[in-house]
């Protein structure tokens, strides 16, 4: 099992599937890479190096007590790209939190992305605040954390009810699909998940937006999304970014890269080629009219 290891001392755990351009897929909270275990056996069939990094803090990554904050997770992907002697550009893929590291990774690494894909992402800015009206209240954050704090075994086990969309009749994903993101989330230390809640739910990216330059950037989002309010990040994104392609996915929540796997998986490999033949999404390609 290759692992990385960060400026800290860190070990990063990660899969280093396929031979070919270089993706980078960064997994959500509370989560482990292996959400990305059947778009990475996808992207390597189709000539791609899938690279499925454990974020410090989860999974089989070590759980350190510091680093817990974009500024280290960023570099933790850099180090990983070291240790996989990969020294040129890559593509960034990145799942609700995961998203910050892509978002990031264009202001610390510049030059270094072919393409970049936001799913479900916390980008631009989390926090419903007066500049940012369709956010997330405080209050809701201090529940979860409060939440977490007193049990955060049976928090859990709510919370990816509403993560895939789960309600009375409606039942998008299996009760194995929930045991296992279950089980991933108990692979992570508490620390580290209270420390990772508190960085991507007070991270500002607006500025890295600035970044992205002219890469190729995929968007996809669910519209009924209520862990990650779409009108606060996907179509913002979406709006500040002119080479973005927006994706709504019709009555879809959170967790896609499950409620939604063929298609998510399809959308991306589809959308990375294109990339690499040098075909990047034009305004005219947008899935979804985006209006001021």
């Amino acid at each position: 099992m290759p692992y990385a290891k960060s400026k800290d001392g860190t070990k990063l755990y990660y899969k280093d599937w396929g031979a070919g351009p270089p993706v980078v897929l960064l997994h959500g909270w509370p989560l482990t890479g292996d959400t990305f275990d059947q778009a990475g056996i996808k992207l390597a069939e189709q000539g791609f190096r899938a690279i499925i990094p454990d974020r410090r803090g989860f999974g089989r990554s070590d759980k350190p007590w510091n680093g817990n904050d974009y500024e280290t997770y960023t570099d933790d992907v850099a180090a990983i790209l070291d240790q996989a002697g990969i020294s040129g550009k890559i593509a960034l893929v990145g799942f609700s939190m995961g998203g910050g590291e892509v978002a990031r990774f264009q202001t610390k690494y510049p030059g270094r992305t072919t393409a970049a894909v936001l799913i479900s992402s916390v980008v631009p800015y989390m926090p419903k605040t007066s500049d940012n009206p369709n956010g997330v209240p405080k209050e809701t954050f201090d529940e979860m954390s409060a939440g977490m704090k007193e049990d955060h075994k049976s928090f859990f086990t709510g919370f990816f009810k509403d993560f895939y969309g789960v309600g009375f009749m409606d039942r998008p994903v299996s009760q194995e699909v929930l045991m296992d993101s279950w089980r991933q989330t108990m692979m992570a230390s508490i620390h580290n998940i209270l420390k990772a809640a508190e960085a991507f739910g007070t991270t500002d990216f607006r500025p890295d937006l600035a970044n992205f330059g002219d890469i190729p950037t995929l968007v996809i989002h669910g519209d009924a999304d209520q862990t990650v309010p779409i009108d606060a990040t996907g179509r913002v994104v979406a709006k500040a970014l002119p080479q973005a392609k927006l994706i709504e996915y019709p009555g879809s929540a959170h967790g896609l890269f499950e409620t939604d796997k063929d298609r998510l998986i399809d959308d991306i490999v589809q959308f990375l080629k294109r990339v690499e033949r040098g075909q990047a999404p034009q305004e005219t390609d947008r899935e979804v009219e985006l209006t001021a």
